[in-house]
């Protein structure tokens, strides 16, 4: 396609603290969704990401660790970038403000603003929370007196800087929000950088710092090191080839101003505010638009090492695979409202949307053409209503989806998607080509190819719509329907019906997405990042994990008699504890039938407590008892251990409490 448009996306750059958490990566996936997309409507895309490096933060933990910070930050944007790359991101650069040719035309801009009257020096004396390198005043913190963003300590801090007269350009960036309805999203965010900023008035901006050596240095006053706000937000441009002498490279002729900044929404106002505010100093043109996406919670807490909630996006992709991973960042993200997940809704919607709504309409509907027809696709136009219907509903959500996307609803967006893979599901409920197939009539045979064929449009079109979330499975979902040159693939290609050639013939595949077992799991959170997740034989050959032959040996024999003597039941878990002082012991109390009994057990770091009471579990009654910890232990339950030490409790739901087994 010749003479595509230009699309220019980029999300905020990554702090060089530490490794980032599913929270932090969720934005890079949806900017990643977004640009596939976009790539797939036949724009010329450009996504930049990266990393922000400098800072008193980095300064301490290079310290601390024992390396100069540049050693530190290339560590740490090292792991940034795997995380990234692990959720098979397509980033077009990754761009670190450490880079020359960024800091040289950081100092060239903050010439230009000084010589320009927009900067001068002063003093700046305030309140100070390092964890965010920013100032506050008191009115601004918590009750508490904390910081307000990560209610950390803030302590006094005098020290001399240059300050940015945001004043100046206050009033011409109000001018721009008012004609530029779409320029900061969602509304609610626009609303309250006006109300509760812009309104009131602006503060001048401290753009330096002499507390601390590890910044780019002002060029005319180098005990100055250029604060973050002009040092970060420059990425952007400088990402592009940006001059400020004028000389700019092709790139950023092409592809300023951005579409779309993705930001998280608590630094909305740096990119609404100070950034616009920035451009308008340089006479450039300002973002189309900002869009503060809100946050993904664990449960109803933001993830956080302090709260001990830490999830790591290389930790979910062994568990469940990458697509599966982006599925949930994505679909459980509303448009303006944090999203929630936890373990229990990950699996949830994995089996229910992936392995059981679309793989097993990917596997019925192959297995079917397969069975019928030898794999090959034909088309005898054999049509009904409810023929129209479904491809009124593909090509309708087609349109529906750009639709949502545009907006950036992408949560919405996969919805639309996942009522199409119901609605085919529901198409070979109500055609039954399995009673087709017994039928000895040709027009019968000739329904069911129709039918058949039809499915095989349907899943066409969904592997196209699918393609920006699920980047692994849908060119397999392609692959299996005997198609080709899924990479040339555009959205035009989903808007027709009918594209499946007479003669096609499908491949019989591996099933997409496997199926895990609900719910015995633990939390993949640090330190403990040794999920007890267990899956089937098929769902291991699935996720590329193979066999292995490294179980426990085999014991020696013991005789008909000794087995006779274990006296197994099943026990139902009335209640279930960690046992104080211990990492790894559980306390339980369960009914065998005819009486309760207290076992301790050391599966502490496979199960919550909770996750187990109401669980009917084998238990061997006859074991003598013993003392643990203090408490006396009468009996075991019983439990399977693979090769990888994941331990999963034997769960006999059925039974009744006292039943024997044997």
């Amino acid at each position: 396609m010749e003479n595509k448009k230009p699309y220019y996306i980029t999300t905020a750059i990554a702090y060089t603290s530490g490794k980032p958490h599913i929270g932090n990566v969720y934005e890079i996936v949806l900017a990643d969704a977004i640009a596939r997309f976009k790539r797939a409507e036949g724009y010329d895309v450009r996504f930049q990401t990266g990393t922000d490096e400098h800072g008193q933060k980095v300064e301490e933990k290079a310290k601390a660790a024992g390396k100069t910070p540049k050693q530190f930050v290339d560590d740490v944007a090292a792991v940034i970038k795997q995380q990234f790359d692990v959720m098979n991101t397509s980033y077009d650069y990754f761009i670190r403000t450490t880079d020359e040719s960024h800091e040289r035309q950081v100092q060239k801009i903050f010439k230009k603003f000084y010589d320009q009257g927009d900067i001068y020096k002063g003093y700046y004396e305030g309140l100070y929370c390092q964890e965010d390198e920013a100032f506050y005043t008191k009115s601004q913190l918590t009750e508490e007196g904390k910081c307000p963003v990560c209610g950390g300590e803030v302590v006094p801090m005098k020290e001399e800087a240059y300050f940015f007269k945001m004043s100046k350009y206050a009033d011409q960036l109000m001018k721009y929000i008012d004609e530029h309805p779409h320029f900061i999203q969602p509304e609610s965010r626009k609303n309250e950088m006006v109300n509760n900023f812009l309104k009131p008035g602006l503060q001048d901006l401290c753009v330096s710092r002499t507390s601390f050596k590890w910044g780019i240095p002002v060029e005319f006053d180098p005990k100055h090191v250029v604060y973050v706000w002009i040092d970060a937000l420059s990425n952007y441009i400088t990402g592009l080839g940006y001059d400020a002498d004028g000389n700019h490279d092709e790139l950023y002729k092409k592809y300023w101003p951005a579409d779309l900044h993705l930001i998280g929404k608590d630094i909305i106002r740096f990119h609404t505010i100070y950034w616009p505010i920035m451009l308008m100093a340089l006479g450039e043109p300002l973002p189309k638009q900002v869009f503060g996406h809100p946050w993904l919670l664990i449960g109803d807490s933001k993830m956080s090492k302090s709260h001990g909630n830490v999830i790591y996006a290389d930790d979910l992709v062994k568990l469940f695979g990458v697509d599966a991973v982006r599925f949930i960042m994505l679909h459980e993200m509303p448009f303006a409202q944090d999203g929630h997940v936890t373990y229990d809704l990950m699996i949830e919607r994995i089996n229910s949307d992936l392995a059981n709504n679309l793989g097993n309409l990917v596997n019925r509907t192959i297995s079917m053409q397969n069975k019928y027809f030898g794999g090959v696709v034909a088309n005898p136009n054999v049509s009904e209503p409810i023929d129209d219907e479904l491809k009124a509903m593909a090509t309708g959500t087609v349109k529906k989806v750009i639709e949502k996307m545009d907006e950036l609803r992408v949560a919405d967006a996969i919805q639309d998607i996942l009522d199409l893979f119901s609605r085919c599901n529901k198409y070979i409920d109500e055609t039954m080509p399995w009673a087709l197939a017994k039928s000895e009539d040709v027009a019968d045979q000739k329904r069911l190819q129709s039918v058949m064929y039809h499915l095989a449009e349907a899943l066409r079109i969904i592997a196209i719509l699918v393609s920006p979330i699920l980047t692994k499975g849908a060119p397999k979902i392609w692959e299996q329907l005997g198609l080709t040159g899924f990479d040339q693939v555009t959205l035009t290609d989903a808007k027709t019906w009918g594209q499946i050639s007479d003669g096609s013939k499908v491949v019989k595949g591996d099933p997409i997405y496997p199926r895990f077992d609900m719910p015995e799991m633990v939390e993949v959170t640090e330190p403990n990042v040794a999920p007890a997740l267990t899956k089937d034989e098929a769902s291991r050959e699935a996720a590329g994990e193979g066999t292995s032959e490294a179980f426990e040996p085999l014991k020696e024999e013991i005789s008909f008699d000794d087995f006779e003597k274990l006296d197994m039941r099943v026990a139902k878990v009335l209640t279930c504890e960690k046992v104080p002082k211990s990492k790894k012991l559980l306390l339980f109390t369960l009914d065998i039938g005819l009486e309760t009994r207290t076992v301790v057990s050391g599966i502490s770091q496979f199960y919550a407590p909770e996750d187990l009471i109401g669980k009917k579990v084998i238990y061997l009654a006859n074991l003598k008892p013993r003392k643990i910890m203090g408490i006396e232990s009468a009996g075991m339950i019983l439990s399977a251990a693979d090769i990888d030490h994941n331990l999963e409790v034997t769960n006999v739901a059925d039974s009744k409490p006292g039943a024997t087994i044997g």
